[in-house]
């Protein structure tokens, strides 16, 4: 990963954990390197940009009891302080409710809607050391105005071969973002998840995307577990469900590499 000076106020990175194919950890990723950041003193904002609401329910938060989320920031209604609630792990959360579905169609035809998170979110950066995007399964409206307002993409991989084809469409629509209304968006590479370095397999996959797309692995690679599918249930991170397991440990380590850029 190359260094990385941010243009957003205060100097805060933005981060969108994005990728189309569902099942790859992104919710995962973004909990769980929200927490690391926390725990390394940093302020963190974590926004949850998909319909169903995983990150917000895996932070503890019940979206169906919620009567202010992202929707009302995205159509102007409301202002991104109005929403924000606060973790019990010390992380704030824009959070998500299934209107966002209905919100997303109605984005379609507004005006500026690529930039309406970046707007919104230029209103509190300079509270935070970082702003992280939980990105929806999609390469839609959503999925665009948070590469909009981003400062860096953090691409979330299992290594399997049909990453090959989701990769591959994920970097089109970062072409067309860095043409139109991000140029300044850069890759800090792909994290694989639910790793299993044991299987050529894996290996193969990894070293094949890397190759073509010339994009850098960032480490270490998360370990496959059931931790990680238990730790929504209790509404926390795996650094609080399971501090000392090692895949607490290998987001403690890449949150610590992104401190670094």
């Amino acid at each position: 990963m190359t260094p990385h000076t941010s243009d957003a106020p205060g100097g805060t990175r933005v981060l969108a954990v994005a990728n189309q194919k569902g099942g790859v950890a992104k919710t995962t990723t973004v909990a769980s390197l929200g927490a690391a950041l926390a725990q390394r003193g940093k302020q963190v904002l974590l926004v949850d940009l998909d319909p169903q609401a995983s990150l917000t329910f895996s932070l503890g938060v019940d979206p169906e009891e919620l009567d202010l989320s992202v929707r009302g920031v995205l159509l102007g209604e409301k202002d991104p302080s109005d929403v924000i609630v606060v973790t019990d792990e010390a992380v704030h959360l824009l959070p998500s409710t299934i209107e966002l579905a209905q919100a997303e169609e109605t984005l379609a035809t507004r005006t500026g809607r690529e930039q309406r998170l970046r707007v919104a979110l230029e209103t509190v950066a300079g509270d935070y050391d970082w702003i992280i995007l939980d990105c929806p399964p999609s390469l839609g409206v959503l999925t665009a105005a948070a590469l909009t307002a981003a400062t860096d993409l953090l691409i979330p991989l299992q290594c399997e071969t049909l990453a090959h084809r989701g990769v591959g469409q994920l970097l089109d629509t970062v072409h067309d973002v860095r043409t139109f209304t991000n140029p300044d968006l850069r890759i800090l590479g792909v994290l694989p998840t639910a790793y299993d370095g044991r299987t050529k397999h894996a290996r193969a996959v990894l070293d094949a995307i890397t190759t073509s797309y010339e994009l850098a692995v960032v480490e270490p690679p998360i370990p496959r577990t059931v931790r990680f599918a238990e730790a929504p249930a209790y509404g926390q991170s795996i650094l609080r469900t399971a501090a000392k397991h090692r895949g607490a440990q290998a987001y403690r380590e890449v949150a610590d590499a992104l401190l670094a850029t």
